[in-house]
């Protein structure tokens, strides 16, 4: 499957962002995609720098845009065109200039300007520093409300998407159905046909409580929404995979016992439960993918292994093609 993600990054060269050169694992990634051809590769540093931290690493990046955060032609532009998208919340082109000293501003503003296809961030920032200026200048799709993290789970044997695993912390029912429909569509983007299940500690009507009620409620709105989309819950997580469980618990589900979308009603246990998948069950989770944004933009956890970086740029690339 990975290979398969890189045969159609390979398909049409789209060019990814990369803000961080200070991390090594970013410059070792970012050379893995170079030798793969899987994308473009900017990197936003000094030349000086990234050569020297190249011929230390032992790594070829002759094949990158290399763009320094304080190019006076791109400064000006960006700092002009920040200033106009927010100008309603009072900035400035003096306050715009102060915001693009932060490296994940200069990439978003690459993009807006379309200097760049998308953008991966977050080895050595946090989740809000990379997603922050994405919602303010590249902003949500239309009739997307709620920006979600996905990850692609890869077993030995099939292919799941988790979602929300790494942005929202307590949506609500609304926002839970629009998390639903946006990881059916990223599954579908990356070849999996998707089967949604809203993961609860019930099944259909043999619980109550709060977080079942708006698992219920979640439902209802992603299926008055795409009436198409096979899509059920509350489902518990043994119910939404186990065919035999199943059939006793979710009879005429078009959903139970063959999900491959995951939907978690909480931050706290769509995290737990990839990492548990993770650590135990050799799954390569790749991501997360940031679901709901206009253009690509993605983050990395503090902790990724460089597969984890080549991963994520070649999940961005394959994004910018739509």
């Amino acid at each position: 499957y990975q290979a398969e993600l890189t045969k159609r990054a390979k398909s049409s060269l789209r060019k990814i962002v990369l803000p961080e050169p200070e991390d090594d694992r970013v410059l070792k990634a970012a050379a893995q995609v170079l030798a793969l051809e899987a994308a473009e590769i900017v990197i936003i540093g000094e030349e000086n720098q990234i050569s020297d931290s190249a011929k230390r690493l032992d790594i070829d990046l002759s094949a990158a845009e290399i763009v320094s955060p304080h190019d006076k032609e791109k400064l000006a532009r960006y700092r002009s065109r920040l200033a106009e998208l927010r100008a309603k919340k009072g900035v400035t082109e003096e306050k715009a200039e102060e915001m693009l000293k932060d490296s994940a501003y200069f990439a978003t503003m690459m993009i807006e300007n379309g200097d760049a296809d998308g953008m991966v961030s977050g080895a050595c920032h946090t989740t809000a520093n990379t997603i922050r200026p994405a919602l303010q200048i590249i902003k949500t799709k239309p009739g997307v409300s709620t920006v979600s993290g996905a990850f692609l789970m890869l077993f030995s044997d099939h292919i799941d998407l988790y979602a929300d695993c790494a942005v929202s912390i307590n949506p609500n029912a609304a926002q839970l159905a629009d998390i639903a429909i946006s990881s059916a569509k990223t599954a579908s983007e990356f070849g999996v046909e998707p089967r949604v299940a809203l993961i609860s500690y019930s099944t259909g009507d043999s619980g109550a409580g709060e977080t079942v009620d708006k698992v219920k409620e979640a439902t209802q709105i992603a299926k008055d929404k795409c009436p198409d989309l096979a899509i059920d819950g509350p489902l518990q997580f043994d119910a939404a995979i186990d065919t035999q469980v199943a059939a006793k618990k979710r009879p005429n589900s078009p959903v139970a016992g063959k999900a491959n979308v995951f939907v978690f009603n909480h931050l706290d246990v769509g995290n737990c439960v990839y990492k548990a998948a993770q650590r135990t069950a050799d799954a390569v989770a790749v991501g997360p993918v940031l679901q709901g944004l206009n253009r690509p933009v993605n983050d990395l956890s503090r902790g990724a292994l460089v597969e984890d970086i080549v991963n994520t740029i070649i999940i961005t690339a394959i994004q910018a093609q739509d």
